[in-house]
């Protein structure tokens, strides 16, 4: 648990000096090979950047009264998407982390997700979590152009997952919440451990993996890709 100190016009100086870094926020990277291992849907891993999502009250804390999530991309599974929104990111250190896009839709609870890098880097140490699992997680400080939000909890590194489908459940022979392992074949290939399996009637077969992991094996050389138990 990490608990900071940080009033609003120390954070309204940072965000004025940090504004000025060149660093360009992270976008989402999707990789699609062009064989998927024989089961009833193409196999993709998407690398998921560092991002925010939140509940309506702290999107019009952030972006004023009555503020709704404009779509700038739709994302792979149908409903998501990336929005125009974005807000900047605070640590206990007094560092910040610009431009961390806000996907949609809206939630009912506000989370931030983040690689271990970054965590290293903004002095947060972060829990390994399922989405939405927030309890005794850290929080950090959020700025939008409208008011700062002081997020008391929800900041986490997501544990890698795949997200599957009745059909994707009975060829690989899983269950919700039991663990595959993901082999990536290509220059720097491995095997990731530890794959969590999330189930819902309507999504598509997706692998999330975060920045650290797909820089790790060098996702965008990858020649092939499978799933296992």
């Amino acid at each position: 648990m990490v608990t900071q100190t940080i009033d609003r016009s120390q954070v309204e100086r940072l965000v004025r000096q940090m504004l000025s870094d060149r660093q360009a926020p992270q976008e989402s990277r999707q990789i699609r090979p062009e064989r998927h291992n024989g089961g009833p849907n193409p196999l993709l891993v998407n690398v998921s950047a560092r991002h925010a999502h939140v509940c309506q009250s702290d999107l019009e804390t952030l972006f004023g009264p009555g503020a709704r999530l404009s779509k700038l991309k739709d994302l792979y599974q149908q409903g998501e998407f990336a929005s125009e929104q974005t807000v900047n990111l605070v640590g206990p250190r007094s560092r910040l982390i610009p431009g961390v896009r806000i996907l949609g839709p809206v939630r009912d609870y506000t989370q931030v997700e983040l690689s271990y890098t970054d965590g290293v880097y903004m002095g947060i140490q972060l829990p390994l979590r399922i989405s939405g699992n927030h309890e005794n997680t850290p929080g950090c400080v959020l700025v939008g152009p409208h008011g700062v939000l002081d997020l008391r909890q929800g900041v986490i590194r997501a544990e890698r997952h795949v997200h599957m489908g009745p059909d994707d459940l009975g060829h690989y022979g899983v269950s919700d919440g039991d663990y595959m392992k993901l082999r990536i074949e290509g220059p720097c290939g491995m095997i990731f451990d530890r794959v969590k399996v999330r189930e819902h009637p309507r999504v598509k077969l997706e692998v999330h993996i975060d920045t650290d992991e797909g820089n790790a094996c060098d996702l965008g050389s990858a020649t092939r890709m499978e799933l296992t138990r």
